[in-house]
């Protein structure tokens, strides 16, 4: 009997788990699914599909260079094969169920690496006989920016790098408590993964590590037990470098003055203030004690094999000082607070007290989720509204279809949904790479000098230009470029005055949400 009550307890527990995550994740469908097709949430997963879409039209294929963005030098982009391959297999599953596998695939790919992420904390923290363990899983559950990363209509690598990290450092930790050599192999494979898909956050978390068990102790770090891990992640390691053939490039840690105009405009790149009350949004209060949680946890606390490892509050602060540098870290540095608060509640024997203050701790995570759920009128608006004009944007791209090659240019951030959905390669797109294309696009719907505009649709060979809000895009453009907006911008005559157009842009396509103009060949 204690057997079936314990096998019953755990399938209750999963079960439970499952739920909670899918079911935060996945929130956002009504925005996502829409007239039965998938609309993905940000830029870059445009630009990802477009990857997805290419591997599963040519098998074995290996994308390094973008001729989908930035037309006609293209880009040589940072993103790897792993997403690429994992949506590919996804599609390849879905495909008996759907005739818009990609696109389905893409869709919940996200919230299923989630919910692999819970499932492992769930039973990585039963073998620690950690006593607060669903403080953890219901963080990990419910906080806005881990929901964020991982949620329906993302496919991006943030997604599996939460995961691949969470595994990681979670192995790390049991490593250096248990000297079973599975724990140090779990944790190369995971590391080498992770820096395989993204170089720049996962290797950062990986030398912090690195550096404290050096300062710790360095003769653990190639001790037997650890020697099975160092060569499965020099064999990942290895593999990857032959497959990607190609050294990460670090562009972005030289930017010039358009690339900081344009930072300012992405959400990840921007500054988080330790006074931003989004802090609380995304940890709860229960941030707010971290710092009396960590003291109290090294100097009351007796046992060390209780305490928390010295490298998970290393990464913890490392993470929080990054993310006010940057809003991407956030990912991380909330994935490392949600493992490590069950061990650093440990020392507190008052079950009751801690679930009392985790509870009313998380009060601004469920206003967050009241909002979400239950929006303004005015937001329930701007949703409806965002909805119908991807949807005409959609029936606007699809006119560009065709087997040759015809670019366009569009406002930079629409252009990798327009690339998608056309097939046809864009003169802007949403990455740093294409930061070329994009300057150029602003410089065309900021120009009041046809001839310049016609320079750069030329140089670019552009065959369709696709005008936007002009008010947005002018704000936009100007902010970039660092200069103010004109008095009669060609992206207000686009817009505004399509009868008077320059003579070499013909009125082809409009809706409610742009219009579209054909290149003539006249001049």
């Amino acid at each position: 009997m204690p057997r079936l009550r314990r096998f019953i307890l755990n399938v209750f527990e999963v079960a439970f788990l499952s739920a909670l995550i899918l079911a935060t994740r996945c929130a956002n469908y009504q925005d996502v699914f829409v007239a039965g097709n998938v609309y993905f949430t940000d830029a870059d997963c445009y630009a990802r599909m477009t990857r997805a879409a290419m591997c599963m039209e040519h098998p074995g294929l290996i994308v390094r260079h973008h001729d989908f963005e930035n037309f006609p030098h293209g880009t040589t982009p940072h993103t790897t094969a792993p997403l690429d391959y994992l949506l590919v297999a996804l599609a390849v599953a879905l495909k008996p169920f759907t005739a818009h596998a990609v696109d389905l695939a893409g869709a919940v790919v996200s919230p299923l690496l989630a919910l692999i992420g819970g499932w492992f904390l769930w039973w990585w923290s039963r073998q620690m006989n950690f006593r607060y363990r669903w403080v953890m899983l219901l963080l990990y559950s419910i906080s806005a920016i881990l929901v964020h990363g991982t949620e329906l209509g993302r496919p991006d690598h943030q997604s599996v790098l939460m995961l691949l990290l969470t595994i990681a450092i979670c192995t790390e930790w049991s490593a250096r408590s248990n000297t079973a050599p599975r724990w140090g192999t779990i944790s190369g494979i995971a590391w080498a993964l992770a820096i395989w898909v993204s170089v720049y956050e996962s290797l950062v978390l990986f030398l912090i590590v690195l550096a404290v068990s050096v300062v710790q102790d360095r003769k653990r770090i190639f001790a037997k037990y650890r020697r099975s891990g160092w060569i499965w992640f020099a064999l990942v390691m290895a593999t990857a470098f032959s497959i990607e053939r190609r050294i990460p490039s670090f562009a972005i840690f030289r930017p010039s003055g358009v690339f900081k105009n344009w930072a300012h405009t992405i959400g990840e790149l921007a500054h988080v203030s330790a006074a931003n009350p989004i802090w609380f949004t995304w940890a709860g209060y229960m941030l707010a004690v971290a710092p009396l949680l960590i003291w109290f946890g090294f100097w009351r606390t007796e046992d060390k094999s209780e305490r928390v490892p010295v490298f998970i509050i290393v990464l913890l602060v490392a993470t929080y000082c990054l993310t006010i540098w940057q809003a991407r870290w956030a990912y991380f540095f909330l994935s490392i607070f949600a493992i490590a608060l069950p061990a650093l509640l440990q020392p507190i024997k008052s079950r009751a007290a801690v679930w009392i203050a985790f509870v009313l701790s998380i009060f601004p995570i469920l206003r967050d989720w009241d909002a979400r759920l239950w929006p303004s009128e005015a937001e329930y608006a701007r949703r409806i509204e965002q909805r119908n004009e991807a949807l005409q944007l959609r029936d606007l791209a699809i006119t560009l279809q065709s087997a040759e090659t015809r670019a366009f240019l569009a406002p930079w951030w629409l252009s990798p949904s327009v690339a998608y959905w056309s097939g046809q390669p864009g003169v802007a797109g949403s990455s740093h790479e294409s930061l070329p294309g994009i300057e150029d696009s602003a410089r065309f719907f900021l120009s009041e000098d046809w001839q310049t505009a016609l320079q750069i649709l030329d140089d670019r060979r552009v065959s369709w230009v696709i005008a936007y809000d002009f008010q947005r895009v002018a704000q936009n453009s100007a902010a970039l470029l660092g200069f103010a907006v004109p008095q009669r911008p060609l992206c207000f005559v686009l817009d505004r005055r399509p009868a008077l157009a320059p003579h070499f842009l013909i009125l082809s396509a409009q809706n409610g949400a742009a219009n579209l103009y054909r290149m003539t060949a006249e001049r």
